[in-house]
C-alpha cells in the first residue's frame, strides 16, 4: 500500500481507485483522525459520528440500506500501518443519487502545538453545519483564504458576531480556571457546529478532573487576554499564539502541556475499543 491512496469499497473488499474526479462524486459523511504507531484516540467517539452522519444522508441514497458501515469501517482501520503518523479518512460518497463508501490512507501532516487563526470575513460557508462532510470544499477553501492572511484556520461567526467554529477546528478557551467554549446546538441553534471529538473529550475530562467549564456567547473581541486553544483530530489541543486583527491572547504556563499529556494517556490500540 501506498503512502497516500484512494480505496473504494465493492462487494465487502476494497478495490484500489487510480484516479478521482472531485467533480464525479459528492462527499456526504466522513471522518478522520490520527493514528500514531498503531495507536488512536477515542475510536468509538469517531465511529459514531461517522454511522450516525452517514445515515442522516445515506437514507435517500439507492444501495445505502446494503452496505454494511462497521465491516467498511474494521476493514479501514485495520490497513493503517503499525508503525509511522496517519490521518486515515472514511467517507460516504454519492453519485447519481447512489451511495458509496470510500477510503483514503494518508500519512498525517506535520503535527504542530500552535495556531494562528483569522476571522472568516464573509459569511458562513456552510449548508450542513452539523454534519462532518458535506462542506469540506467549502470549509477548505475558507481556510486556504485564512492562510492567505498568516493564519492556519478561519473562525465562522454568527450572523451577529459570535465565535461558532474554526473551518477545520473547534475553538475553546479559558477564563482564569473556567474551561469555555460556544454555546451547544440544541441551547441555540445559530451555534450548530459538528460534534467535535476531541471538544468532547476535553469537557468530558474536566468533569473527571472537577474543572469548572462554562458555554457562552462571545466575539473574537470577548477574547482578549484570554488562552484560546484550538482542537482537532490531528493536532489534538493547539494553543493558539494570535489571531489576524483580532484579540491579543495569553498563555498559562505549564497548561497546555498538561492537558496535552492527559490526551495522549487516553490514546489506545487502533484495534481495540476505549476513549
Amino acid at each position: 500500500m501506498s503512502n497516500d491512496a484512494l480505496y473504494r469499497w465493492v462487494g465487502g473488499a476494497f478495490a484500489a481507485l487510480d484516479y478521482c474526479d472531485p467533480g464525479e462524486y459528492r462527499v456526504e459523511a466522513m471522518d478522520s483522525f490520527l493514528v500514531t504507531h498503531g495507536r488512536i484516540f477515542a475510536r468509538e467517539l469517531h465511529e459514531s459520528r461517522f454511522f450516525e452522519a452517514a445515515r442522516q444522508r445515506g437514507n435517500d441514497l439507492d444501495g445505502f440500506a446494503a452496505l454494511d458501515l462497521e465491516a467498511f469501517w474494521d476493514a479501514a482501520l485495520a490497513l493503517v500501518p503499525a508503525d509511522g503518523n496517519w490521518f486515515p479518512r472514511l467517507e460516504l460518497q454519492s453519485k447519481d443519487g447512489a451511495a458509496h463508501l470510500v477510503f483514503r490512507h494518508r500519512p498525517a501532516p506535520e503535527l504542530a502545538r500552535s495556531a494562528v487563526l483569522a476571522t472568516l470575513g464573509r459569511p458562513d460557508p456552510r449548508k450542513a453545519p452539523g454534519i462532518k462532510g458535506p462542506d469540506v470544499d467549502a470549509l477548505l477553501s475558507a481556510r486556504t483564504r485564512a492562510r492567505r492572511l498568516g493564519a492556519d484556520d478561519a473562525v465562522i461567526l454568527t450572523s451577529d458576531g459570535f465565535i461558532v467554529d474554526g473551518t477545520t477546528s473547534a475553538l475553546v478557551w479559558w477564563r482564569g480556571d473556567v474551561l469555555c467554549a460556544p454555546p451547544l446546538a440544541e441551547d441555540a441553534r445559530e451555534f450548530e457546529r459538528v460534534d467535535s471529538v476531541t471538544a468532547r473529550s476535553l469537557f468530558a475530562m474536566a468533569a473527571a478532573l472537577g474543572v469548572e467549564t462554562h458555554r457562552e456567547r462571545a466575539t473574537p473581541a470577548d477574547l482578549d487576554g484570554a488562552e484560546v486553544w484550538a482542537l482537532g483530530a490531528v493536532h489534538g489541543i493547539r494553543i493558539v499564539t494570535s489571531w489576524v486583527g483580532g484579540p491579543k491572547l495569553a498563555e498559562s504556563p505549564g497548561r497546555l502541556g498538561l492537558w496535552r499529556h492527559r490526551r495522549e494517556a487516553l490514546h489506545k490500540p487502533i484495534g481495540g475499543t476505549g476513549t
